[in-house]
């Protein structure tokens, strides 16, 4: 028999584990106002505890339901939570990378505004290398640079001018040099690079500081202070036979690498040699418009150009082995050998060495040609003291001189001048024909000083008569 609830609390605790129906029947069971189980035939009893089982299995059943149910949802509102926590991991790390790209930039704009780490493809590689040979600058009196910061100092300049002079560019919608063409003497027109003013003071002063402190061989007599065409003629004087032989594109055929190569033999790191080469030379450049705007294609090839302060001593660095080699060549056949620029001359005074002329125009063929360097085919001359003998443009017959009929014209030029005016007149291949025969003028007395002292007299007269005039 059933106990009686003893509380309010046990009595809802007894319905809610039958029902209520069940309860009422336990009871009336256990106060004796029903017969207990199995005493009545068809008993509704039965009945009253077979539909309290189904409903509590229907309880069952349905907190089941109730339970997968709320599964169901709590697998959604996890899933929930954890696209909620994955869309903040990845915007945390979003974050965390833009964070870290601005930190690159910075340190890569401060890597920028103190270091030069890139210059172009294809000549960037050893930007890295900045360990200069202090011996070998020393022995040179040469300025002791490791990295592009401490050129960038040395010429007063910021790391971002010095890259822009240097930026080796296949595509640019600038230019450093105007290019522009003069006639040549012997015909034809050379390309002249001149570069603007920016890079035009930084060649400059790679030449004061750096190319005219090396020393070069005695032989070179161009661009070099205290030389000249005077120089470089006066030891072939009175020669019996004077041999004058030209070097083909001799500024074009000298390449980046080679100038690069003549810094890194003065003994600095492969990042100075680098910047100074590229500063130096220049590339073969197509210009084209497209929509109005121009651009600068570069070619491979990068080259000495012709009309920048720093190539014509660049041209005696590269040559001073080839000096040497010939001069050591010139020497043991009895000949004397002397360079200006482009123009090689040999002499001899030996009527006996004269047998060896052939020789030494092919031993300068094989030395030329072994220091990457081509002789002009048609610009190879043998001049014999029975006739006119010049070097660069200089006789050397008896004395120096200057060709007669050149003096002729030039005289008849400044009578027709003081007489008639300056009007349909003209000499060289100047504009400005005071100016020219001033030059001229200038240059006859440097060779000639009693005959250009007259010129100079009488030009002198012309500028005084006309000058004014002009303008």
């Amino acid at each position: 028999m059933t106990e009686q609830p003893r509380t309010r609390q046990d009595l809802y605790d007894r319905i809610r584990q039958t029902s209520k129906a069940e309860f009422i029947l336990d009871e009336m069971i256990r106060l004796g106002f029903w017969s207990a189980s199995g005493e009545i035939p068809n008993d509704p009893a039965d009945e009253i505890r077979r539909r309290g089982e189904i409903q509590r299995e229907l309880d069952t059943l349905r907190a089941e339901n109730r339970r997968l149910h709320n599964e169901e949802a709590l697998k959604k509102a996890a899933l929930k939570l954890r696209m909620a926590e994955s869309r903040r991991k990845q915007q945390e790390t979003k974050e965390r990378r833009e964070k870290e790209r601005q930190e690159r930039a910075v340190a890569w704009q401060a890597r920028q505004a103190s270091e030069i780490n890139y210059l172009g493809a294809g000549v960037s590689a050893g930007l890295n290398q900045a360990n200069s040979d202090l011996d070998r600058l020393q022995q040179h009196h040469l300025p002791i640079l490791h990295t592009g910061a401490d050129l960038a100092i040395a010429m007063n300049i910021s790391i971002g001018q010095l890259r822009f002079l240097a930026f080796s560019r296949r595509v640019a919608t600038i230019s450093h040099y105007i290019h522009f063409q003069i006639p040549k003497k012997t015909g034809g027109v050379r390309q002249i690079s001149a570069p603007l003013p920016r890079l035009k003071q930084a060649q400059q002063w790679i030449l004061d500081n750096i190319l005219e402190r090396v020393v070069l061989h005695p032989t070179a007599h161009g661009f070099r202070r205290g030389r000249s065409i005077i120089t470089n003629a006066q030891p072939h004087v009175g020669a019996l036979a004077v041999i004058n032989l030209d070097l083909q594109n001799f500024f074009p055929s000298i390449s980046y690498c080679r100038i690069k190569g003549i810094f890194r033999s003065l003994g600095y790191s492969e990042a100075i040699a680098t910047i100074l080469g590229l500063i130096c030379t220049e590339p073969d450049v197509t210009a084209v418009e497209l929509d109005g705007k121009s651009y600068y294609i570069a070619q491979e090839q990068r080259y000495l150009p012709q009309g920048a302060p720093s190539s014509p001593a660049l041209t005696n660095l590269l040559c001073r082995r080839l000096d040497r080699r010939l001069d050591r060549m010139a020497q043991n056949r009895g000949f004397t050998y002397t360079r200006y620029a482009d123009d090689l001359t040999f002499s001899t005074v030996d009527r006996d060495k004269l047998r060896d002329i052939g020789n030494i125009l092919q031993g300068t063929q094989n030395i030329v040609t072994h220091e990457g360097l081509t002789i002009h085919p048609n610009k190879t001359r043998v001049l014999r003291n029975s006739q006119q003998q010049e070097v660069t443009g200089v006789v050397v017959n008896q004395k120096l001189n200057i060709d007669r009929a050149l003096l002729k014209r030039f005289r008849a030029t400044l009578y027709q001048i003081e007489k008639d005016g300056l009007a349909g007149k003209q000499w060289g291949q100047g504009t400005d024909l005071l100016q020219s025969i001033v030059g001229f003028a200038n240059y006859v007395a440097m060779v000639n000083p009693s005959k250009g002292s007259e010129f100079l007299a009488q030009v002198q007269r012309i500028q005084k008569k006309y000058g004014k005039r002009r303008r």
